[in-house]
Order: structure tokens, then sequence, then C-alpha cells
């Protein structure tokens, strides 16, 4: 059962009345500073920035670059080379950034590459992504029909393994797939940081909002199901590449390079999208002298948040090199979570404080769906850790994911007391 969905969709009611409530640019940023005050609200801000959104690009260009290396096969140094060296981090892991050194230095190429296209101008990153949805839409259902209709797989797959999981092994599987589903889904909140921006927000937040989670899951189900059609769960485990590897089965080897060209094209949108959104927040806060004030400025000529761009773009590129696609997905998706399980308190605290503020929307079900996903968001935050540490002390990983998140997270604490002191300074 993929109680992932249900809780994705669950978080898009929360996040339906924030948006529709509070249509102004910034999504949580602007959420929390009304919810929790200024502090709350800058420890997002510089969550966002040095953990959320640029290890979701981050990780993102990972996929892309892997499934380019499937066909033009990048250079790498040896096993013994990239254990030779490594950066430790105390009580958290090693980093190894040789590790996939070609495969990071394609990812960190497209990221500066496209994040010069969205510097010297929205139009043609606009124009960009508008061709590669619609080049996505085209790759997803030609892998989907294309797995199906070959005939090479069973369904007796969907309902069989060879060595099922039980008692705890099985409810630390299901919380460890539920970041990869996650991870997929996530992108749902971006309209919100938009929403300033949005013609009738009140309405159509709360509509993209739904349109966005359903169709997700909806994508997200066909292909899973169609990768497990022709690919054993173990298999699927295992695979590094799992769209090559069951288009293989599926149609030979033939088709295994063209479905990996096609994801290439499928992740680069992705990257291309992510850019473009995921600097807002920093060129807010920039703007409103709570983070570096250069940030907050337009490109005189090419009116667009470059600095911001720039930042987001070289501290990814930090990411690329010292992490793995694992640690910056398992990162990401663990500092969002704790977000979106914060705004849903905030709506208690919200339907308290300003109870004659005008609500387009308001939470189907609450207040029981809120405080289960509440509930479920602390469950899944607890479980994460308790799987991180567990994975590192048998050395299933080199670093604990979730802990690395929270570290990079608390270093906006001394962050935030500076650029206060230093705005009374300026006063």
């Amino acid at each position: 059962m993929d109680y992932s969905r249900y809780f994705s969709l669950f978080g898009a009611l929360v996040y339906a009345e924030l948006g529709a409530m509070i249509p102004e640019t910034g999504g949580i940023y602007v959420y929390f500073r009304k919810m929790f005050g200024e502090f709350v609200a800058f420890l997002y801000g510089w969550s966002a920035f040095s953990v959320i959104n640029t290890a979701a690009v981050a990780a993102i260009a990972f996929i892309c670059a892997s499934y380019a290396d499937a066909f033009i096969h990048l250079p790498q140094f040896s096993e013994a080379t990239v254990q030779s060296y490594h950066w430790h981090i105390p009580f958290i892991g090693d980093l190894h950034p040789l590790e996939n050194f070609g495969v990071k230095m394609l990812a960190s190429a497209m990221v500066v590459g496209l994040t010069w296209l969205n510097y010297r101008s929205l139009k043609a990153g606009s124009a960009l992504q508008l061709v590669s949805t619609f080049l996505k839409s085209a790759v997803i259902g030609a892998l989907v029909i294309g797995i199906f209709m070959s005939g090479n797989g069973s369904f007796e797959n969907f309902t069989s393994a060879l060595h099922p999981k039980t008692g705890g092994a099985l409810l630390s599987g299901i919380i460890a797939a539920m970041t990869g589903a996650f991870f997929a889904y996530d992108g749902w909140i971006n309209i919100t940081s938009m929403a300033g921006e949005v013609k009738n927000p009140q309405k159509n937040i709360p509509k993209s909002l739904f349109t966005g989670v359903f169709a997700c899951i909806i994508v997200y189900l066909l292909v899973n199901q169609a990768y497990l059609y022709v690919l054993p769960v173990e298999k699927i485990a295992g695979s590094e590449l799992v769209a090559a590897d069951a288009i293989a089965v599926a149609l030979g080897k033939t088709g295994e390079a063209i479905v990996a060209a096609m994801i290439v094209i499928c992740t680069f949108g992705a990257i291309n999208g992510n850019i473009m959104a995921t600097a807002r927040i920093t060129y807010a806060m920039g703007r409103d002298k709570v983070f570096m004030p250069w940030t907050g400025k337009d490109h005189p000529r090419y009116q667009t948040p470059g600095n911001a761009l720039w930042l987001h773009g070289i501290w990814t590129i930090g990411f690329i090199i010292t992490g793995s696609f694992d640690m910056l997905a398992d990162m990401f998706v663990f500092i969002t979570w704790i977000s979106y399980g914060l705004g849903a308190v905030g709506i208690f605290m919200l339907r308290r404080t300003m109870p004659a503020a005008e609500r387009p929307y308001k939470i189907w079900g609450h207040p029981f769906v809120t405080i289960l996903y509440i509930v479920f968001t602390a469950f899944y935050l607890i479980i994460t850790v308790y799987n991180d540490i567990s994975n590192y002390l048998a050395h299933r990983q080199p670093v604990i994911n979730s802990l690395l998140g929270l570290v990079i997270t608390a270093l906006g604490v001394p962050l935030y007391y500076y650029y206060k002191s230093k705005a009374a300074r300026n006063k």
C-alpha cells in the first residue's frame, strides 16, 4: 500500500488553505513569518536555500548525468582512489568527492548552463520549460505503453516477492520507500512561492495544488507499475538505473539506450524548472534585508534575480561534488517534511490568532485530517532518523543523511542573529 500518496494529498489540503488565505509571493517563508515569527521564518528560508532547494536540484542533476553516463561512459576514478580521499564530518559520516566524478562534473556543467540561461533571460528559461514539459509527457507515455505492450513481463510481480520482509524490517522498508515517493511527488508546493504573481490566487492556488498532486500520483503509479511488470521487486531494489533496466527487459538493449536518452531529456527539464523557481525565497529574503542584501537585487540589464540564481548554482554544485543521489534525496525530503509538518501545526495557530481572516478554501476534514497529517509527519521523521543511524552503524550508508540536513539547517541560527544585529545597527 502506497500511503505516501494519501499524505501528499493531505499536505496539499493544508497548503491549499494557506495559499488561498495568504496569496503572497514567498510561500512557506511568508506563512511561517505569520505563524511563528521572524526566527522560524528565517530558518525555513535558510533551509530552503541551504538544503531543500539546492539538494533537490543537485539530486535531479545527478539522475540526469547518471542516465547520460549509461551511453556516453563518463570517466571515473578507481575505487582505490575514491576511498583514499574523503572528508570526515564527526558523528555524521564521510563524504567522497571523487566518487562518480565524471557524473558529478556533467551534473555540475548542466547546473551552470541552466543557471546562466535563467540569469540571462526569464523568457528563454520559460520557453525551455514549456518544451521540456511537452517532451516529458511524451517520454513518460511512451515508456509506460512500451513496457506494458512488450509482453515481456509478469503480473505476478505485483503480488509476490522472493524474500518478503516482516515486522520491523517491513516498517523500515516502507519508510525508506516513502522517501523516494515523497521525492517524486514533491514540487506541488512551488506554486505557493509565486502566489503573488498568480491571477485569482484564492481560486487557482488550491486548484493548482490538487491538480498537480493528483497528476504526480497517477504518473508515479503508472511508471512504477510498468517497472514492476518487467522487474521483480528485488531487482528494482538493486537497480541504479531502473528505467533503463526495465526497458532493456521489455525491448532489448537498443530500447535501453533510447530510454536513457529520454530520461536525460525529462530530468534536464526538471533541473531547469527547479532552478527557475527555487531562488525566489532567497531573493525575497535578500530584498527584505534579513539575508545577504545583494541576493535581493535584480540584474540591471536582464531584470532577473541574478545574484540569488548564481548563489544557488554554486551551492548546488557543492552538493553535487560532495554527495550522492541517495544522500541528497534523503536530506532534501527529511528537511522538507519538517517544514510541511510545521505548516500543519501553524494552521491551528492561525485559526486562533486570525479567526476573522478570509479563507476562500478550508481544509476538508479539519481537524481530523490536519492532526493525522501532523502525527504521520512526526512518525515519519523519527523513523527516518532511526533508519539513517542504523544504516550508518551497519556500514550500509556512509552518511547519516537526516542529521547532516539538520546540521546545515542549524547553521542558520547564528546567521539569523548576525543579520538581526546588523539590521539593528543600521537603524
